[in-house]
């Protein structure tokens, strides 16, 4: 008997390996070498970091951060109580998503879905977004040399509670950056555009212009 639930509480917790190459874990962080490959990485409690160079396909957390390298690959990145940091060049196939967590992508960077969250900054130095940035509490800095298509989102907060914040979201999108498709906002913001950014049509505040 006790030997059998050594051996469960011992499945449980320890590394599982797919023979896709898929990494998975309850219970503690997860890391890809740099260069390395391996399918999809996920875990429970826990962080995840992929290395410089390597290649990826899912990446998920529930509790935990994750940080994907310089020039390394993912298909998507997922975490719900955790920061999300793209370092430069990183590339991401399809969505980058949080629900309390910063998200960060560094100069170089391309994620080719939505960047999206409930809580927590949004962060683009200089990187490109092809799906859209969506959000209901969180600010918004698009960088100089930053690209986002598909436009921006800050949604209303939802009922009982869930997202509400006193405090107004802040958007600024910087000198040298380009929005393409409409800002709608469903709530209140403190938006604040750069002279020189490139912006689409207004939904549901006005912009100030201002040399950023």
């Amino acid at each position: 008997m006790y030997r059998y639930l050594f051996t469960l509480l011992y499945a449980i917790s320890a590394v599982a390996i797919g023979s896709d190459g898929s990494i998975s874990k309850v219970n503690g962080s997860i890391t890809i070498e740099a260069g390395q490959q391996a399918g999809d990485v996920s875990t429970v409690n826990g962080s995840i970091g992929i290395g410089d160079d390597a290649r990826v396909h899912e990446v998920e957390t529930v509790n935990g951060s994750i940080r994907i390298g310089r020039r390394a690959q993912a298909q998507s990145v997922e975490t719900v109580n955790g920061s999300v940091t793209l370092e430069e060049d990183a590339v991401v196939g399809g969505d980058v998503e949080a629900v309390n967590g910063k998200l960060t992508l560094q100069r170089g960077v391309r994620v080719e879905g939505r960047l999206e969250n409930v809580n927590g900054g949004l962060v683009l130095e200089g990187a490109a977004v092809r799906g859209g940035i969506g959000t209901v509490s969180g600010d918004i800095r698009v960088g100089a040399g930053s690209r986002v298509d598909g436009g921006i989102v800050v949604d209303k907060p939802g009922g009982w509670g869930w997202g509400k914040s006193e405090r107004l979201p802040r958007v600024t999108i910087e000198s040298g950056a380009v929005v393409n498709g409409a800002l709608r906002f469903e709530r209140e913001v403190e938006l604040q555009v750069g002279e020189g950014a490139v912006i689409g049509p207004l939904e549901g505040v006005a912009p100030k212009r201002v040399p950023l």
